[in-house]
């Protein structure tokens, strides 16, 4: 390759270094040992060369490559692949600024940290998986040799996205750290030099590695340069290199051959080299903006695409953890009402406290007023679940139906013309019965002491909901729960109340939560396909916490198609937001008004 680039794929490590020759004599002698710039990390750097060598037979299906990492390459490359050795090299000042300890390539997903540098590492097992040919001896040096790593580099990435094309994003990532350190101020604009840019860049559009409006800019410049039948003709060359067998090496250097007589270089000489043409023209640096301009261009979309993905990875965990709560919600919900529900069962503390005695005093028939009342519900409620009829139109060349005369005018003409008659005059409308849906109600009234004064309304309008409820369907259930900071079942889903229960509010606490969870797992009332309604009798006197676990309850019951009614028996009631407020005094007097803020419940949330 010429001077400024670096080669990314030799044939064989460069000769030893002085500090590697020291190295091996102390080895060897037990000399002084050799003092390294890096030698603070040197153990990281070994634990991490170990763990991308673990990782390397995924990306490469080869287990007998051996990969370094430290500061600084043989090669001067930021990365390179040793053919002769199955040996791949990576500096590790690519990782910086990560502190060498955090970095851990064994763990899938780490790579996520630094993507450019695991596509440095994807490029150089691309190298390793693929670049089965080398240069014959006699040719290396000369400016086909030069050639055919220029076109290697690309065609090994493609044939590795064919493997694993998963990796796209990461070798995208790593085009700055691999061709942008080639490209400088003092890089001439020459045609040797434009071609490798082209080559390099241009190529990497083909093998769907860029973006075609990523590398506008830079085929702007290299068409100024180069001209439009050049830039053409490298690019056929190109292409036929992307289809050529990774053991072809006849085939490479002849692709290569007529890269170089495309540019008029002669290819058994050394390639031109940045030195020998910076001063033939006045453009230098202007190709070493332009490789900038693609380099900026593809980071701004790879960090995009990352923000994406980051976001629907942090979306889609943030579902997961939703769903998982949910799961858990119901679960918990199901035990509250097994608790609660389960006949004779005492009243149940859901914060595990000690209970005292149930609220419940003792039961009285219902008088005329009530039982009036919850018939008179019970139609409103049947009328708020019932569904309206639905239509259907459909359209007949003949009757029964209504005659539609501009169809039935365009069905003549077509049989004036001859034409086969298409039109459909006749539209008849057919009406489908929905059956109405059964009922679900469930009651939760509130016994803490705030609610002493109502104990009366309380208790009657608990059974006239729940007497309503049984009325409307024999598939509708309904269930009341008494809470304070236990939860006391009244009537578990599917009894039908016969008595008025009578209730003591002295308690303490507001378990409406705990309360809304057992009558929604007992009656089902985030499942569809019924109409549903919970009922909350209280004033809403709440501490803050108690509060907002009830408003969160009451809101995914909304969400669900849940209706929810509130009902009051005194001035200054705290309703919960979300909920159909209604402030009464005597629920017998009131069906009315009960139906109707039950209809106009069930009808907002209808499904």
């Amino acid at each position: 390759m010429s001077a400024h680039i670096h080669s990314h794929i030799q044939h064989a490590p460069p000769p030893l270094t002085e500090d590697e020759k020291a190295a091996a004599r102390w080895e060897d002698d037990g000399g002084p040992a050799p003092q390294f710039p890096s030698a603070r990390h040197e153990d990281q750097w070994l634990r991490i060369s170990a763990a991308l060598t673990g990782r390397l037979p995924q990306l490469a299906d080869h287990h007998d490559v051996l990969v370094t990492c430290k500061p600084g390459t043989r090669s001067g490359a930021p990365a390179a692949f040793f053919q002769v050795t199955a040996e791949l090299e990576l500096d590790a000042n690519l990782f910086a600024p990560l502190d060498p300890a955090t970095i851990d390539p064994a763990r899938p997903g780490d790579e996520e940290r630094y993507p450019a540098v695991w596509g440095a590492v994807v490029h150089e097992a691309a190298h390793a998986a693929h670049s089965a040919w080398t240069t014959p001896p006699e040719l290396r040096g000369t400016a086909v040799d030069t050639a055919a790593e220029i076109l290697e580099e690309s065609r090994a990435e493609r044939a590795h996205l064919q493997r694993r094309p998963a990796d796209r994003s990461y070798l995208r990532s790593a085009v700055g750290a691999l061709v942008m350190p080639g490209f400088t101020t003092q890089t001439p604009c020459d045609p040797w030099q434009a071609a490798t840019a082209a080559g390099l860049l241009l190529a990497r559009r083909d093998t769907g590695v860029l973006d075609p409006d990523e590398v506008e800019p830079l085929e702007h410049v290299l068409t100024g340069v180069l001209g439009i039948d050049t830039l053409s003709t490298l690019a056929k060359i190109w292409q036929a290199v992307h289809t050529t067998a990774d053991t072809d090496q006849p085939g490479m250097i002849e692709h290569a051959r007529a890269w170089c007589q495309a540019l008029g270089t002669d290819p058994y000489e050394p390639a031109p080299s940045s030195g020998e043409t910076a001063a033939a023209n006045g453009r230098s640096g202007a190709l070493s903006e332009a490789v900038g301009e693609v380099i900026v261009s593809v980071t701004a979309h790879e960090t995009q695409a990352a923000r994406a993905e980051q976001q629907a990875r942090a979306a889609a965990a943030e579902r997961a953890r939703v769903k998982a709560e949910q799961a858990a919600q119901q679960r918990q919900s199901a035990r509250t009402a097994e608790k609660v529900f389960t006949p004779g069962a005492r009243p149940h503390d859901p914060r595990g406290g000690t209970v005292g005695r149930s609220p419940v005093i003792g039961t009285r028939p219902p008088g005329a007023g009530e039982k009036s009342a919850a018939g008179r519900l019970a139609r409103a409620l049947r009328a708020a679940a019932h569904r309206e009829r639905t239509a259907t139109v459909t359209a007949s060349a003949a009757p029964p139906g209504r005659l539609n005369m501009r169809a039935a005018l365009a069905r003549e003409a077509q049989k004036a013309a001859g034409a086969t008659p298409t039109a459909r005059p006749w539209r008849h409308t057919r009406h489908h019965h929905n059956p109405d849906p059964p009922l679900r109600v469930g009651i939760a009234v509130d016994v803490s002491a705030s609610m002493k004064e109502a104990e009366g309304p309380i208790a009657s309008a608990a059974w006239i909901l729940a007497k309503a409820a049984a009325l409307t369907d024999p598939d509708s259930r309904a269930a009341t729960v008494a809470y304070d900071h236990a939860l006391t079942a009244i009537t578990a889903p599917g009894r039908t109340p016969g008595h008025v229960t009578q209730f003591r509010a002295n308690g303490r606490g507001h378990s409406l939560a705990e309360a809304t969870d057992a009558l929604t797992s007992g009656l089902e009332l985030t499942r569809p396909g019924t109409a549903r309604l919970l009922v909350v009798a209280s004033d809403g006197i709440y501490g803050r916490t108690d509060r907002a676990r009830a408003a969160a309850r009451i809101a995914a019951l909304r969400k669900a198609g849940c209706a929810v009614l509130w009902l009051a028996f005194r001035p200054g009631a705290c309703p919960i937001s979300g909920a159909t407020f209604l402030e009464l005094t005597d629920p017998a007097q009131a069906a009315a008004v009960i139906g109707n803020a039950a209809t106009a419940a069930l009808t907002d949330t209808r499904t």
